[in-house]
């Protein structure tokens, strides 16, 4: 198989994997297994910039909003988290990360906690009052899953107590924990509790 043929293959695999994973909330493959495809995909077009089509999906935002629920428009964009696979690419970011920093405060400690998978979530407060929650989407643009939020014991339907009316517009974002379905370890995926907020 050619370099081209390879860069077209796994174009269609990783556009299948992201339908599985984005709109139906249904993955075959781990989390590990998408990111080396992902990863593949990406290296062979940076080695060979000719072969790069607008319709690859290293092209594009990942992730689509669907049909049943409403749509709703971020007030910024939702940023997702990138991958480091090995030393050097941790000491990479570890690098831009002090870039960004005084001179003085780049002698840096870490916490390093296990990554928590799950339904990726934005939750509006109003006067105090959950007025909104929408699933990060695809960064700019979600679904309105404010009516299922609510059944989710975890999710305050007020804010704090303590703050005095009127209270300041409040956004927060999180992940759902959930753990993988059907039994499958083999299957991490973040969309996966989806199962409590989805139809």
């Amino acid at each position: 198989m050619d370099v081209a043929e390879r860069i077209r293959d796994l174009r269609e695999q990783v556009r299948y994997h992201d339908y599985r994973y984005y709109v139906l909330d249904d993955p075959v493959i781990s989390d590990g297994a998408y990111d080396t495809l992902y990863r593949e995909l990406l290296e062979l077009e940076a080695e060979h910039p000719e072969l790069v089509s607008p319709d690859s999906p290293t092209q594009r935002v990942r992730g689509q909003v669907r049909d049943e629920f409403r749509t709703v428009r971020h007030p910024r964009p939702m940023l997702s988290l990138g991958n480091a696979f090995n030393p050097e690419e941790l000491r990479g970011w570890r690098d831009r990360a002090a870039r960004l920093l005084p001179g003085d405060a780049r002698d840096l400690a870490y916490v390093v906690e296990p990554k928590i998978d799950g339904l990726s979530v934005i939750l509006h407060y109003q006067d105090g009052a959950f007025t909104l929650g929408a699933t990060r989407g695809n960064g700019v643009q979600g679904e309105d899953i404010t009516a299922n939020l609510r059944t989710v014991r975890w999710v305050p339907l007020h804010g704090p107590a303590f703050t005095p009316p009127p209270a300041p517009p409040l956004e927060g974002g999180g992940e759902e924990p959930s753990p993988s379905r059907g039994g499958a370890t083999d299957v991490s995926p973040p969309e996966a509790g989806a199962t409590d907020v989805s139809p």
